[in-house]
Formats: structure tokens, sequence, C-alpha cells
């Protein structure tokens, strides 16, 4: 065999700019009897005044939390409209999305864009993307179409922003450019609810071409509680954050579509858990009745492990009824099979140490007493 050259390798950077963390394993996958592979991961759950109820692994460190910051994002639409009777429930939840790309959500979307007077033209989410839900795209296929913008999963978010510039008198192009009156407004309200200053966190571009923050994991959680529990916010932000929580809890399917994690949740809760995904391993999740934000980061990016590593959460909360615990068994502790349907192992939560090694249990988070400090 031929020796194949090798291209020397990179630099290393310094140790300051690159970290990796050592986060304990969330979730591992077994064949049979024996362990097969493993996700670790970062996770935490916080009171809207900042009161951590539950931590494992490094939360400090900076993630790309991606689309999980879409309902935080939302707000600003509904702070400047809060009376807009274009803004029904079902456009807010599309304002949150990622959406499967069935004709639920890209119908939708057009009529969205068509009431303002605009097109998918107008959208700078791009239009190569097929659906994200693989039967969304095997059924646009059969159908004989092709993916257009509002296919794109961000379309829903990407016109509500379009909505927003037109709230804001401000032009519709370039909308999702940083200096742009939308995105500005954007990272005004990420910085209020996260208590991060914005200047200071590193920038990337999302997939959709909006700026990308890098935000401790903690803060996510943060800004999250804040909209579960928005008693502490200003009277116009809490009426926002109301409207979008009940937007979403009204219509779990256009958050992300049939048999997603964020929708199933959502409906089996009853709205009682509210979730959103984002890309490379990152979920959130809203539970307004206790006022906590959860966010957790699969260090790899496995979506197949945040899945999993949300169900351990919640169910270390002890969030989730025994119906609803039943009702989502297949999703946050799936079984794998072949491809001739047999079972070879299954996917399954795994309790860290800071977790299992507490001194008292959790606590009921229902209660209100439970975790004050003196």
């Amino acid at each position: 065999m031929p020796e194949v050259p090798l291209s020397a390798p990179a630099d290393p950077a310094p140790e300051d700019s690159v970290r990796f963390p050592d986060n304990p394993v969330l979730v591992a996958l077994t064949r049979g009897e024996a362990i097969e592979s493993f996700h670790r991961g970062a996770a935490i759950a916080l009171r809207a005044d900042g009161r951590p109820v539950l931590a494992w692994g490094d939360v400090e460190r900076p993630v790309f939390a991606r689309s999980a910051l879409k309902p935080i994002q939302a707000l600003p639409l509904l702070e400047a409209l809060p009376d807009a009777p274009d803004l029904t429930a079902e456009r807010i939840a599309l304002h949150t999305a990622s959406h499967g790309g069935w004709p639920m959500h890209v119908d939708r979307i057009r009529a969205w864009l068509a009431a303002m007077g605009l097109t998918e033209a107008d959208l700078e989410c791009g239009g190569r993307d097929w659906p994200l839900d693989p039967e969304a795209t095997r059924d646009l296929a059969r159908r004989g179409g092709a993916p257009g913008p509002a296919h794109h999963n961000c379309a829903g978010q990407h016109t509500g922003f379009l909505r927003l510039a037109l709230a804001l008198g401000a032009p519709t192009a370039g909308y999702s450019r940083a200096d742009h009156a939308v995105q500005q407004a954007v990272t005004a309200v990420l910085g209020d609810l996260t208590d991060i200053d914005m200047e200071t966190v590193p920038w990337g571009v999302e997939g959709c071409g909006i700026p990308s923050p890098a935000l401790p994991l903690w803060a996510v959680a943060l800004g999250t509680a804040r909209l579960a529990d928005p008693s502490g916010l200003e009277p116009a932000r809490a009426g926002a954050a109301n409207r979008l929580r009940a937007a979403m809890a009204a219509c779990p399917d256009l958050v992300a579509g049939p048999g997603s994690c964020d929708s199933r949740v959502i409906r089996a809760t009853g709205g009682r858990v509210l979730v959103k995904r984002g890309a490379e391993g990152v979920m959130v999740a809203l539970l307004p009745e206790p006022g906590l934000g959860v966010a957790l980061k699969i260090d790899d990016g496995a979506a197949r492990a945040a899945e999993v590593a949300l169900g351990l959460v919640l169910e270390t909360l002890g969030v989730l009824t025994a119906d609803e615990r039943a009702a989502l068994a297949d999703l946050f502790q799936p079984a794998l099979t072949n491809a001739a349907g047999q079972e070879t192992g299954r996917t399954v939560p795994v309790l860290p140490p800071e977790a299992a090694d507490d001194d008292e249990p959790l606590g009921d988070p229902w209660d209100e007493d439970w975790d004050d400090e003196d």
C-alpha cells in the first residue's frame, strides 16, 4: 500500500483560548449488556433570581446555544407589538420554532409573509435546505416539490424578524446583520435576561445567517428561567413572556413538529414543560410552575444524547408525573434496533457523581420553601 502523506498538524491554540472540560457522562449507549458509547455534558437548572437548583459539569464554559435561544429572541417583537392582532399564538409559536418543514409550517409562514406584503424572497435564511424532518423531506419529494426559504427550519423566526423590522420602521433588507435594528434589539434583550455584557462574549454566525453569541451555560439557563418566571421583569416584558409561553403551550406542533422531542414534551405535559432544542446537543426547558429554567449541552453535539439528558434532568427535578414518564419513555430511554428490527441495546441516562453523592435528596421543586437560603 503506498504511503499517504499527512498534512502537518495545526499549531496548538494557546491554553487560555481552548479548554476541554472534564464533564460527567450523562448518557450511555448499550449493546447487549455492555456499554458501547457514552456522551459527556453539562446541565444546570436555575431560578429566575439566579439561585441554582441543579448543576452538573462545567456550567461556566461559553456555549453556542443556537436555536435554543429562539424563545428569548422572540421577545422584542412581542414587546414592540403587545396588542397587534396579527400576532396570533400560531405565529408566535413559529417565531420560536425550529420547524420540521411540514405543510402546516410552510403554509402558515407563507401566509404570514403575504399578510405583510412580503414573499419568501425577503427571507434571509437561505433556500437550499430540505426540511429538518426526514419524513417531511420524503413527503415533499414524493409530491415533486423542491425546498424553498420557507422550508428552512428557521423560517418562522426570520418571518418574525421581518415583522419586527416593519414595527421598528426599519428596512426589511439586511435584518439578519448584526448592525441592523432587529438584531440590535435581540442582542439587548439577550443581555438583559442573561445578565451578560454582550460586547464581551464570542460571536459566530448561525446556520441561518443571524449573529450567534457564545454564552455561559448558566446564563442560558438564567434567561430561560426569567421567561418561565417573569415576575421580576418590568410589566411590558413580563407580559411578552407570558404571551410567549402561552403560544408555545397552545401550538406544540408548530414549535418543532409531530414526533419531535420539543413538541412531544410540550404536548405530553400540557405546557407545564416547554422545550426548545438548539443545534449541537443543546436543550433548554422552561418550567413555569416552579419557576425554573434548564439548559444543557452535550459536549460532542449529539442530539440523540441531548434528548435523553433532558429526560434525566426533568426526572431528577421531579417534574414529570407517572403518566408523563410513561408517555415519554421511548423518547427519554429509547431502544436501539438493527436493520432487522431486533432490539440491540438502549440509550440510557447516567446520573452524574455530583448528583449521586449529594448528602440529601434533591427535594420537591414544587415546594415554595424548597432550597430557600437563610
